[in-house]
């Protein structure tokens, strides 16, 4: 593999050698394991002395290659491909906490990482405690004694809410604690947390770095010292990512600059377009200069990302109406595809959360979430404002 100067050199010409066959792409290494050229080198291999591919489960081409590329434009030293973006999440977690250990989180997460805190984490005896992102100065009296990590995401899924990254890391930093960031909204090509202090980065390559809607999978990156102790652990659960997954992520990371240039492009028309329309209260978007931490996004992010939220006026039955009168637009729970993706979280990927803990991080009955996609922004857009007016409520004549 190369050694390249700039981010988009490094996603497309980072490549496994070639094989005696001389491909210009890399192939799938679709093996369960692979042969050893003696009982020595097998032993070896085993004991840690010699690096090679053992088992599919540990280690594969298609695998390594995506990881290496993804580290460099992470800037981490290390990483490990996991078969989703949740086993990323709770693969970076479990394998560093303990029974009596305790995680510090920003309160807006996704909505099945905030079941590992509530649901599966306790069983265990790792408690948590929730901060606002909005009050950065209640953190540090929230950190006992029995806190191992902080675990944000920046932006926030999905109120869009952005943490100062600089800032936590030294937080982190004076704490000695370990800092994992869920860098999935905005990709390595618009953050790179590990700048700012993160130990570790961690993503649903599902989302833009696929930007399809072809496929899962998840990444955990960070230095070879804190990758190590999660390859322990990973090797052993086996949340193991298949190497046709791992062949189609390294290709995706080719196209993510121009796809995410794009999203963004796309993403900040539709929200200044939509900014003043008579049927939403609000629009939120990193980059307009009404977001509440407008410019700290300018500061640490390239772009404003791909996802625009808004709230419709009229509560939950009137979002459920403007869902129904989409023609184009995906109703799905997915985002960073291709095509623009609506969601509403209240209902779907935050509906396990209780109506107190939506309110907390500003998850409305009449909030809708539009992953951007690349189509042309006018028919996005027009099936947006054709869908706002088809589902205003009739008036009833007497």
């Amino acid at each position: 593999m190369g050694d390249y100067k700039h981010f988009e050199s490094k996603a497309i010409r980072t490549q496994s050698d070639n094989s005696l066959h001389r491909e210009h792409s890399t192939p799938i290494f679709m093996t369960s394991s692979f042969t050893f050229e003696s009982a020595e080198q097998a032993r070896a291999m085993f004991a840690d002395e010699v690096d090679g591919n053992i088992y599919t489960r540990f280690t594969n081409p298609n695998n390594n290659e995506f990881i290496e590329k993804l580290c460099l434009l992470e800037e981490t030293e290390a990483g490990i491909a996991t078969a989703s973006g949740m086993a990323a999440m709770f693969s970076s977690m479990a394998a560093l906490l303990k029974t009596g250990d305790h995680v510090l989180a920003s309160r807006s997460v996704f909505g099945s990482t905030h079941q590992l805190f509530t649901q599966i984490f306790p069983k265990w005896g790792i408690e948590h405690t929730y901060v606002d992102i909005d009050k950065p100065e209640t953190w540090s009296g929230k950190i006992n004694p029995n806190t191992k990590m902080i675990f944000a995401e920046t932006p926030s899924n999905p109120g869009l809410d952005i943490i100062d990254l600089e800032w936590l890391g030294v937080l982190a930093a004076e704490h000695d604690l370990i800092l994992n960031v869920d860098n999935c909204f905005a990709t390595p090509f618009l953050q790179q947390p590990r700048k700012y202090g993160a130990h570790l980065v961690t993503h649903s390559t599902t989302k833009f770095i696929d930007g399809q809607g072809r496929t899962i999978g998840g990444a955990i990156l960070g230095s070879e010292e804190i990758i190590q102790q999660i390859r322990f652990f990973t090797r052993h659960t086996g949340p193991s990512l298949s190497p046709f997954n791992g062949w189609l992520l390294s290709k995706s990371l080719e196209t993510m600059p121009v796809r995410m240039e794009k999203h963004c492009e796309n993403a900040l028309k539709i929200a200044e377009y939509l900014e003043d329309h008579e049927e939403l209260i609000s629009v939120k978007y990193p980059f307009l200069p009404s977001h509440p931490q407008h410019l700290l996004a300018k500061k640490q992010m390239r772009y404003g990302g791909a996802l625009v939220t808004f709230i419709v006026s009229g509560g939950y039955d009137r979002a459920v109406r403007f869902l129904d009168n989409l023609k184009m637009l995906s109703l799905t729970a997915n985002l960073g595809d291709t095509r623009t993706t609506v969601t509403h979280p209240s209902s779907t990927t935050h509906s396990k959360l209780t109506l107190e803990e939506q309110n907390r991080v500003g998850i409305e009955p009449g909030l809708v979430r539009i992953s951007v996609g690349l189509e042309n922004v006018n028919d996005i857009l027009e099936d947006i404002v054709g869908a706002l007016e088809a589902s205003k409520q009739k008036k009833v004549l007497n």
